[in-house]
């Protein structure tokens, strides 16, 4: 398997880890590519879109031509991985006009809704999908506001999606790759089953 991860910015090495591990508890050897040029997401299996710094990522995404590819391989039914600014930049509204989003997820959101990095805590989540609670890490992190009809929400904090599911997209207001539990990546690019039920929510935390 070829896993691309979006590294313009963000925890690109992280994310690399966190799918080498998810892909070895399946016996499959995963090739990690760092994607930082246009020609490169065409090849990849799967791609992963790190945190980082919404407007910037979304701005160098366009500059080098990426974006277009980004949206091609999902429109091929290939798997994303979205995370934190990944999702804010994933999404097709991310009420900033800084932000040139990406529009692959039907969903609206409000950047930075969490607080500041002071502001950030880890907190036990249920995800569907998931047998035990995720320990999702969340800094200076996004709330999903509005979700469009085609989309599952997989996990939700204080009744504000956090997780959600669209297709072979899957995106989350926080970090699942600053723990040692690879079950998100696992989810994303491994175990899809639960996205044929669209109208799924998760658990409240």
């Amino acid at each position: 398997m070829k896993a691309g991860v979006i590294a313009v910015q963000g925890d690109v090495s992280e994310h690399a880890d966190a799918v080498r591990r998810a892909a070895a508890s399946h016996g499959v050897d995963a090739e990690v590519v760092e994607i930082r040029d246009a020609g490169v997401v065409p090849d990849c299996d799967v791609l992963l879109m790190p945190g980082g710094e919404s407007t910037t990522i979304s701005r160098l995404l366009h500059e080098e031509g990426i974006d277009e590819e980004i949206v091609a391989h999902v429109a091929a039914d290939k798997p994303l991985l979205a995370t934190c600014a990944g999702l804010i930049v994933a999404s097709r509204d991310a009420k900033d006009d800084r932000v040139a989003t990406l529009d692959v997820l039907d969903v609206s959101v409000d950047r930075n809704a969490f607080g500041r990095q002071a502001d950030s805590f880890e907190a036990p989540l249920d995800v569907t999908g998931l047998d035990e609670p995720f320990p999702a890490v969340f800094i200076r992190a996004p709330v999903i506001d509005e979700v469009g009809g085609d989309v599952a929400v997989l996990a939700s904090w204080d009744d504000d999606p956090v997780a959600v599911q669209q297709g072979s997209v899957i995106a989350t207001s926080f970090h699942p790759e600053l723990t040692p539990d690879s079950r998100i990546h696992d989810l994303a690019f491994f175990r899809q089953e639960h996205a044929e039920s669209p109208a799924g929510t998760g658990a409240d935390a």
